[in-house]
């Protein structure tokens, strides 16, 4: 077989072939781009190509594909990845382990979804930036007038169009106000960023609402009491297609929702969750979860079958809550059934 294992650059790239039946290999250089891609592969027909994840994985996945060959993109978190007590690492050695490892089966793989999915997935990301965005502003603006003793409605009441219309009688130009009022025309401003964040967050949340309205997926998650648009989106999103995972406890794992394990002889010690893969849709779900406590029975069910009665065990309960959540998520995905709260225990 021969595999090449492409080191990517963002102007160039190191290619590794690489023969399996000799151990042999060569490297060469190529411009990352489109065209010196294609040249290279068309040249040297691999069996198989392999890369890493990066921002530069999705295009050069479809390229790939589109020439029929065999792609493997992976992880570069793993542990076999890992460059541990090593003198000298350079692009070469890169693309020389990253083959050898794929030769040998020892490369956690990475989906990469098709261009559609990713843009869907990058106008979430995209949404969610710029409501930490907001969020950044808010709190300087309370932080700002609790330094002045002002008071200002507390939670969403002090963004009203009320509580703002207030804020804006105590803002002032920057270039009007004296040295010991500086700080109203440190909050004109913030009020101005603010402003200036909401059209594009309703633009973006319009198109958000457009997808997931001609979306089959999505449409089936809005079936769960508790899921509102942003999170429906988000699971279907980056679930993308259910029959890629086996079981739900893969799903669990890859989306860091599992303790981690410390196993030594007879001790078998279970500690915090992972935390791996997308931290935007497990924030999520445990938003769902703690809101789906009021509308959904069977959240309720689970949360306090877990909890035991115990206020320390709430963040336990809520994140075995958001685990089982998405097993139900992936499973309704995968049937393409609805939610169906009398059989879902």
């Amino acid at each position: 077989m021969k595999i090449l294992a492409l080191d990517l650059g963002n102007y160039k790239s190191v290619a590794c072939i690489y023969e399996t039946a000799s151990l042999s290999h060569k490297f060469t250089r190529v411009v990352t781009r489109p065209k010196g891609l294609h040249d290279l592969l068309v040249e040297e027909e691999p069996d198989r190509v392999v890369i890493e994840i990066c921002p530069l994985a999705g295009w050069v996945s479809d390229l790939v594909r589109a020439l029929g060959i065999e792609l493997q993109v992976a992880s570069t978190t793993h542990d076999a990845w890992r460059w541990k007590n090593v003198k000298r690492k350079n692009d070469r050695q890169d693309g020389l382990k990253l083959a050898q490892l794929s030769a040998l089966g020892q490369l956690t793989l990475v989906h990469v979804p098709e261009a559609g999915v990713r843009q869907w997935r990058a106008l979430i990301n995209y949404r969610q930036r710029l409501v930490s965005r907001r969020t950044r502003i808010q709190n300087h603006i309370r932080a700002l007038l609790l330094r002045q003793a002002v008071a200002m409605g507390a939670g969403h009441r002090g963004w009203t169009r009320a509580g703002v219309a207030q804020l804006g009688a105590l803002a002032k130009p920057l270039n009007e106000v004296e040295r010991e009022e500086l700080w109203r025309g440190e909050l004109a401003l913030e009020l101005e960023g603010l402003k200036a964040l909401a059209e594009p967050l309703r633009q973006v949340e319009q198109k958000l609402d457009e997808l997931g309205a001609a979306d089959k997926q999505v449409q089936l998650l809005r079936t769960i009491p508790g899921v509102g648009p942003r999170g429906a989106e988000a699971l279907a999103a980056v679930i993308d297609k259910a029959q890629r995972f086996k079981r739900g406890k893969e799903l669990g794992a890859y989306l860091g929702l599992v303790p981690k394990q410390i196993q030594s002889g007879e001790s078998n010690r279970l500690g915090r969750i992972t935390r791996q893969g997308n931290r935007l849709l497990r924030s999520l779900l445990v938003e769902i979860s703690w809101s789906g406590l009021r509308y959904n029975s069977w959240m309720r069910s689970v949360y306090e079958q877990v909890r035991r009665g115990s206020n320390a065990r709430k963040k336990i309960a809520i994140v075995a809550v958001a685990r089982r959540l998405l097993i139900r998520c992936w499973a309704m995905l995968r049937d393409g059934t609805t939610w169906r709260p009398a059989t879902s225990t």
